[in-house]
């Protein structure tokens, strides 16, 4: 058995991958080996024979010079060692708990503003009416940028998300436009902040560039470039595919209404059964010998998230329930590499979706909607939704 994770009409949720799951922990696929089982991925995410495997993307795909192949080297994904480690403890205090705890209230406010948009109409469609918008002002919030500019950041945005595509040959006109945007909109932000410093992450990040020397100004403008479209794209998706997955299941759903404390998790049952980055690539930096398979010197391994996050051997009854505490799943990565951001999006998700339970609560897909494809990063380019007309938010 071969997969080929590149086709797009290959879902890595599929029946097919389970049954491969119960024959062996790994299949071989167009792009390395998939680790479909929890505990083999999990182990090879912590193993330090290993290093973030993404740097090999675009050249996977057929890219191997030009602005975006340049750009990709150098973000947090594709770093390693000491540049990588330099990069995240400069990056960290911004990313911390108690710093995104502190912005729940603003996140609420966010939300229920824009359900207000839509709630006495009965319809919406989820991607751009809520999802879009609220990730990409959350963004806004985070690096110190003006919310109503977020239309332009979500644009730019959307256009790097092609980076994560399975088609990112196709893409790199797109992606090279958006870059060159983004980059400069945010080099224009940077400028600013020298003249006038602000309590921001951008001030922050140009402090730590001008006073202690830990960060030229060219890592900074990378890093904020990848910030601005990493947080958002990945947010805005996994917000789509929980709305999909909750609709799927109208107790959870209601139940989440009822009690919004339950709202941490479901976003963790969310990702561990519709992951919006559905693998998670490592390489291996030496010869391997992992459990009956030979992994070369830059050998790939991707871990499917949606395989593991529902292996049996782990999870001994998978099935979609907010109310279970389950074995962490992986759709944010572990190890050195594990998601800078993953307390931005599990407190946002966490705010929002008890929120859209509560005053949708008979909400129900109004039709398929339009998806990416299940392989890569995925979530939904359309998603209407009908409900019956609420009103607004209590004061």
């Amino acid at each position: 058995m071969r997969f080929d994770l590149s086709d797009p009409t290959f879902d890595v949720t599929s029946p097919v991958v389970h049954g491969a799951r119960e024959q062996d922990w790994f299949v071989e696929t167009n792009l390395g080996w998939a680790v479909v089982r929890y505990a083999e991925a999990s182990a090879l995410l912590k193993d330090r024979r290993f290093q973030q495997g993404n740097a090999k993307w675009p050249a996977q795909n057929g890219i191997h010079s030009g602005l975006f192949s340049d750009w990709w080297k150098e973000t947090l994904l594709s770093l390693e060692g000491e540049d990588h480690s330099r990069l995240r403890r400069l990056l960290m205090p911004a990313f911390r708990n108690k710093t995104i705890a502190a912005m729940r209230p603003r996140f609420q406010a966010l939300a229920n503003e824009l359900i207000d948009g839509f709630v006495e109409r009965g319809e919406v469609e989820f991607v751009s009416e809520f999802a879009e918008p609220y990730s990409a002002r959350i963004i806004c919030v985070l690096l110190g940028l003006p919310e109503e500019e977020w239309p332009q950041v979500a644009r730019w945005a959307d256009d790097l998300g092609a980076s994560f595509s399975i088609n990112v040959g196709a893409e790199v006109p797109r992606i090279e436009a958006a870059l060159t945007g983004l980059h400069d909109y945010l080099d224009a932000v940077v400028a600013d902040r020298q003249v006038h410093p602000r309590d921001d992450l951008v001030t922050t990040l140009l402090n730590a560039q001008e006073t202690e020397g830990r960060l030229t100004r060219h890592e900074l403008g990378v890093a904020l470039v990848f910030l601005a479209f990493a947080g958002m794209e990945t947010t805005r998706n996994q917000l789509g595919l929980a709305l999909q997955t909750l609709l799927a299941h109208p107790d959870q759903w209601a139940l989440l209404g009822e009690r919004p404390d339950l709202g941490g998790q479901a976003v963790e049952e969310v990702i561990r059964v519709n992951p919006t980055v559905t693998w998670v690539t490592r390489e291996a930096v030496e010869d391997v010998d992992f459990q009956g398979l030979h992994i070369p010197r830059g050998g790939i391994v991707q871990m499917l998230s949606h395989a593991s996050g529902t292996d049996p051997r782990a999870v001994p009854d998978p099935s979609f329930d907010i109310t279970q505490v389950r074995t962490p799943h992986l759709g944010f990565g572990s190890g050195v590499h594990h998601c800078l951001g993953h307390f931005v999006a599990r407190t946002d998700m966490a705010v929002a979706l008890p929120l859209l339970a509560r005053r949708m609560p008979d909400a129900v897909p109004d039709g398929p909607g339009e998806w990416m494809p299940v392989s890569g990063n995925t979530g939904p380019l359309r998603f209407p939704i009908r409900f019956t007309a609420g009103s607004r938010a209590e004061a």
